[in-house]
């Protein structure tokens, strides 16, 4: 773990721009999509994505504990959005997937998020501030795909 240091003011700006995104587009889901936590829609598109995985697989790819993905998948296929199957592989596992209804529910909270979003950045932005959009976009798809060994290589690179 990194040693702590002083919070860099543009660090608190962007994790409260990004709670707020977040806010709007979750007031943007359809109903039954309001009522999951935005782990629960990230599993379901990962699996849309990537496909069927192992709960070990999905932990690993959502950077949260097998216990804390356990209880995710439980709630899932409670609402019937994944089931599970024995892992032909590998009898001890079981293969998570995203059923018919978790697909359409996906689909449409996508699109109204979409939707959200192309108005907004018209509205707010405009074509004007696309090409700075896109780069922060880049660099934000960056900062999300890093992980701790990206910051410690860093900080050993540096020391």
């Amino acid at each position: 773990m990194p040693a702590s240091r002083p919070s860099d003011p543009m660090a608190v700006r962007l994790a409260v721009v990004i709670k707020r995104l977040r806010d709007r587009l979750r007031e943007t889901r359809p109903d039954r999509a309001k009522q999951l936590p935005i782990s629960h829609l990230a599993i379901l598109k990962r699996l849309r994505d990537g496909g069927p995985a192992t709960a070990s697989a999905l932990a690993t790819a959502e950077h949260v504990s097998q216990q804390a993905i356990a209880q995710h998948v439980a709630a899932l296929v409670r609402a019937g959005l994944v089931q599970t199957r024995e892992d032909p592989s590998d009898a001890r596992k079981r293969v998570i997937s995203v059923t018919r209804a978790g697909h359409r529910l996906f689909a449409s909270a996508a699109d109204s998020r979409h939707a959200w979003l192309t108005e907004i950045i018209d509205a707010e932005l405009g074509a004007a501030h696309r090409p700075a959009l896109e780069r922060a976009i880049t660099l934000l798809e960056r900062l999300a795909a890093a992980d701790d060994s990206t910051i410690a290589a860093r900080g050993a690179r540096r020391g």
